[in-house]
C-alpha cells in the first residue's frame, strides 16, 4: 500500500531530526573514540586499517573490533549482517551508521539468522540500515539496555521487522517496517522496562504492527512498564490477527498520538495472555484509529486490564458488528470520557453489541463523547489525509492534558480554545514547513515566524 502525504510528512520530519541527532552526537564523541569506516569491495577490504581512505569491508569485522565510545560509519552499499556482543557505556555508546542511504543487509550474519543481532550488547546506536529478506529479524537486539534503532529501513522479513527481548530503556524511533512475513514489524518482547516506540512508519506486516508481550514464560516478572508509544503511523496490518498497537502484559504505559489506519485486525489491545499480569494502568490518548470493515475493534480491552484511562481518541470500525469499543466485565473500571465514537460498543468481551447510548447510560464512562462519521470529521479519508476538516466536530472537543502537549506532527496543542480530539490538531489551515508556517497568511499567528 502507498504510503500516504501524513506518512511521507512524519517521515521527512523525523530523517531531519535524525540527522542533527547524528551530527550532534558525531561532534561531542571523547578524543578517545575512534571513527571505523566499512564500504563495499574493492576498496572496502578487512585487512585494511578502517579508515575513510582505507576501510574495512564487512560489517562483522567491525563488530569483531569495536570498543566503547567508537563509530563504525558504513558507505553505501550490500552487506552481509553482523552479530555484535561488546558493550558500550553510559558516556561512551557504540555506534553503527550508514553514511548515507542505500546501505542494505540482505544476508543473515554469520551467527543467527538476523540481519543486524545485539546479543547482550548495551549503550549501542544501529542507524540508518536497509534491512531486507533475511531469515528472522532484520534488528534483533536481546539480553540488553540502553539501546537505541533509529532510522533503519526493514522490508520483507521473515519474521520481524525489529525484535527485541530482556530489554530495559530502548528507544525506537523514526524506522520504516514493512512486510514482516510471519508476524510483527516492531516486537518488544519479555521482560523490560522504559521502552519508546517513537515516529515509526509500520505498514503491511502479516500480524501486528506493534506487539508488546511480557511473555512471563521465558522469565523474568513478564511485565513491560512504563513505555511510551507515540507519534506512529500503522496501517494495512493484521490479516493474520492481532492489532495495531497489540499489548500483554503492558503496565503504566502511555499510548498517545498514533495514527492507526486500514487495520484488519484490531486498533488498540489491552489483555494478558503471555505476560505475567493484565494490562492495566495505562493511558490511551489522542489517538486516530479507523479499523477495515474486514477488522475488529478499534479498541480492545481484556483480561482483567482494570485502572486504564482513555481520553481524546477517534475510535471508529468499519466492521457490519464491531465498533469503538470491546471491554470485558473484569477489565471495569474504565476511565473513559472525550472521545469521537462508532456507535457500537461490547461489555462482554465482543460477544454482542450495544449502542453508544446504552453504554453511557450503563457504565457512567463517555458522558462528553460522541458519535461521530469519519466521511465528517477528516478532510479526505479515502486518500489517507485524516487531518481534521473544518468544522469537524472533533476540533476543540477534547480535554486537555499534561501528556498530550503536542500531537503526531509535533504541533503544540492546544491550537484552538481546546484540545482536538484525535491524533491531528488542527492547525487552522497552517501548514508548518521547517518551523515556518506557510499557507493562507490570513491564518498566521503573531508568535509564530
Amino acid at each position: 500500500m502507498r504510503m500516504s502525504e501524513h506518512s511521507r510528512r512524519l517521515w521527512s520530519l523525523a530523517w531531519r531530526q535524525s540527522a542533527l541527532t547524528v551530527v550532534l552526537f558525531a561532534s561531542s564523541l571523547p578524543a578517545s573514540a575512534a571513527t571505523y569506516h566499512v564500504a563495499p569491495p574493492p576498496l572496502g577490504n578487512d585487512a585494511n586499517p578502517g579508515t575513510a581512505g582505507q576501510p574495512w569491508a564487512t560489517l562483522q569485522h567491525a563488530a569483531d573490533v569495536v570498543a566503547p565510545g567508537d563509530e563504525v560509519v558504513v558507505q553505501p552499499g550490500t552487506y552481509q549482517g553482523m552479530h555484535l556482543t561488546t558493550d558500550g557505556t553510559a558516556a561512551l555508546p557504540i555506534t553503527f551508521r550508514a553514511a548515507a542511504p542505500g546501505v542494505v543487509v540482505d544476508t543473515d550474519n554469520p551467527t543467527t539468522p538476523d540481519g543486524i543481532n545485539l546479543e547482550g550488547a548495551s549503550w549501542i546506536v544501529v542507524e540508518g540500515f536497509e534491512v531486507t529478506g533475511v531469515t528472522r529479524a532484520g534488528i534483533r537486539a536481546v539480553l540488553c539496555n540502553d539501546v537505541v534503532i533509529r532510522g533503519n529501513t526493514l522490508t520483507d522479513n521473515g519474521v520481524w521487522g525489529i525484535l527485541t527481548g530482556f530489554c530495559d530503556d530502548l528507544l525506537i524511533e523514526d524506522n520504516l517496517s514493512s512486510g514482516a512475513i510471519v508476524e510483527h514489524g516492531i516486537y518488544v518482547s519479555n521482560s523490560g522496562d522504559r521502552p519508546v516506540i517513537r515516529g515509526n512508519l509500520i505498514w503491511s506486516n502479516n500480524a501486528n504492527g506493534i506487539h508488546m508481550n511480557g511473555d512471563a514464560s521465558l522469565g523474568g516478572d513478564g511485565i513491560i512498564s512504563d513505555a511510551v508509544v507515540e507519534q506512529n503511523v500503522i496501517w494495512d496490518n493484521g490479516d493474520a490477527g492481532g492489532s495495531g498497537i497489540n499489548m500483554d502484559g503492558v503496565q503504566d504505559s502511555v499510548i498517545r498520538n498514533n495514527l492507526i489506519y486500514d487495520t484488519h485486525a484490531s486498533g488498540i489491545s489491552l489483555y494478558q495472555i503471555d505476560g505475567g499480569g493484565p494490562s492495566t494502568g495505562n493511558r490511551v490518548i489522542g489517538n486516530t484509529v479507523l479499523v477495515a470493515s474486514d477488522g475488529r475493534w478499534a479498541l480492545n480491552i481484556q483480561d482483567g486490564a482494570t485502572g486504564n484511562f482513555v481520553r481524546d481518541n477517534i475510535l471508529h470500525s468499519a466492521h457490519s458488528f464491531r465498533g469503538a469499543l470491546s471491554i470485558s466485565a473484569d477489565s471495569l473500571p474504565l476511565d473513559s470520557d472525550h472521545n469521537a465514537m462508532e456507535d457500537r460498543v461490547s461489555v462482554d468481551g465482543g460477544n454482542s453489541a450495544i449502542t453508544f447510548a446504552q453504554w453511557q447510560a450503563t457504565s457512567g464512562q463517555d458522558g462528553s463523547s460522541f458519535i461521530a462519521d469519519p466521511a465528517t470529521l477528516f478532510v479526505d479519508p479515502g486518500t489517507g489525509d485524516y487531518s481534521l476538516a473544518p468544522g469537524s466536530d472533533a476540533i476543540d472537543a477534547g480535554v486537555d492534558l499534561g501528556d498530550l502537549s503536542e500531537d503526531l506532527f509535533g504541533t503544540v496543542r492546544p491550537q484552538g480554545l481546546a484540545t482536538d480530539i484525535g491524533a491531528i490538531e488542527d492547525t487552522g489551515g497552517l501548514v508548518f514547513e521547517d518551523g515556518f508556517e506557510s499557507g493562507d497568511s490570513s491564518a498566521w499567528s503573531s508568535t509564530t515566524p
